[in-house]
């Protein structure tokens, strides 16, 4: 007889409990890997900046290497200004920059045109800032700033195009990315103004009754919203009107305004504050000035006023004609005057038929430089805009301001 079985499983009784732990050599074989919490921002700007901070500054333009600042006690005696440069185009104004005999050159903001391209047109809204990174890549290989570079100390402050989007302020989101380049390429992240956000800072020059105090602000990473104009392209209102109400005026931040105030106690008998727009202007034209926030304007002269600075001289860039101008004793207790040096290679016009009720003569339209020139032994300053020769067009000369005995 034969008997057959199929199907059958054998009995299987080595298996361990299902119960039991495993042990420790198995389980760490089998063990699901640790996945990292995904971060949680408070925004897409938050998110933005975390993404910034891992960014490697070494892959960031670098300006040319230049000469040292002066001493600290080296007087003074000459400071270029120019503002508005366009990587993209030649600047004749620069090079003749270059040979002028000065103690240091300021470039005043719009030093490159970083949201626009000349083929692209206007660039906005990219987060990883390609057009302004390129934008200063080009200015580093101009051979007018290489040589200006050579030439020249060099302090800057920056105004909408080298901070990222026309006419912005503090809602530009890209605004921690835009310090980054602009510290990295000018070779200011490991000086103080590395240390804080914004870009503005102060340098003092020069010997007690020779010494010079220069302030340069930062009138985009913390400036409010403007008021859009109700008639555009209107006289004297082409594109903002001036704040009406107490609110919403912010122009440089709290921590900005603290700063300038323990500046403008600093001891200094010539003191340049550097401003990217405007500060004098109030009837002249409806673009970006001070006078967008009277009450921000107001408090700059009553800080100047309150801190007992003397020597206080305005320098501006931005609006693509070079102006002069003068505020006698309404403003402060000594006349104040401005230089305004626009552009370097941004003139839209030859002739300029603006006038404000600060203004002093005419302005000038074409490309040009300015200068501050300071005459320890008379105790004067006289401002000038000098076109692309070299050559004097617009001048004007003033005692060191000082206040009046009381």
């Amino acid at each position: 007889m034969l008997a057959f079985s199929a199907c059958q499983t054998a009995a299987v009784t080595d298996l361990p409990d299902a119960e039991a732990p495993l042990p420790p050599e198995l389980a760490a074989s089998v063990a699901p890997p640790e996945v990292p919490a995904t971060p949680v921002f408070a925004s897409a700007v938050d998110a933005l900046n975390a993404y910034y901070a891992t960014i490697d500054r070494s892959t960031l333009p670098v300006a040319p290497a230049g000469p040292a600042l002066p001493d600290v006690s080296q007087p003074l005696t000459r400071i270029l200004f120019g503002s508005c440069n366009n990587e993209e185009r030649e600047s004749p104004v620069l090079a003749r920059v270059a040979e002028e005999e000065a103690d240091l050159f300021i470039m005043t903001g719009d030093n490159v045109y970083g949201d626009s391209d000349s083929e692209r047109g206007r660039v906005l809204n990219e987060p990883d800032f390609d057009e302004h990174r390129s934008s200063f890549a080009e200015l580093a290989a101009r051979p007018e700033f290489k040589a200006v570079r050579a030439a020249h100390p060099m302090m800057v402050a920056w105004d909408d195009h080298d901070y990222g989007a026309n006419d912005a302020g503090s809602e530009m989101p890209f605004r921690i990315y835009a310090e980054m380049i602009h510290e990295t390429f000018w070779g200011l992240e490991n000086d103080d103004i590395g240390s804080w956000p914004g870009t503005y800072y102060a340098r003092t020059f020069g010997p007690e009754g020779q010494r010079t105090q220069l302030i340069v602000l930062d009138t985009r990473f913390f400036r409010g919203p403007l008021v859009r104009t109700d008639e555009w392209n209107a006289p004297g209102k082409e594109r903002y009107i001036p704040h009406t109400g107490p609110a919403a005026q912010n122009m440089l931040g709290a921590a900005q305004w603290t700063w300038l105030e323990n500046q403008l106690q600093e001891p200094a008998d010539v003191r340049l504050i550097v401003s990217s727009i405007q500060i004098s202007t109030t009837d002249g034209h409806g673009y970006e000035h001070w006078a967008n926030m009277p009450a921000e304007r107001k408090r700059l002269f009553e800080l100047i006023d309150n801190t007992g600075a003397e020597g206080v001289v305005f320098a501006s860039g931005d609006r693509h004609t070079g102006f002069l101008y003068k505020l006698d004793d309404e403003a402060l207790p000594y006349p104040v005057h401005e230089l305004t040096s626009s552009s370097l290679n941004m003139s839209f016009r030859d002739e300029s038929d603006e006038r404000d009720s600060a203004q002093i003569g005419d302005g000038y339209a074409k490309t040009h430089f300015g200068a501050v020139n300071i005459d320890w032994d008379t105790r004067a300053i006289t401002l000038t805009l000098n076109d692309e020769t070299g050559d004097v067009v617009r001048e004007t000369t003033f005692p060191i301001p000082e206040r009046a005995d009381e």
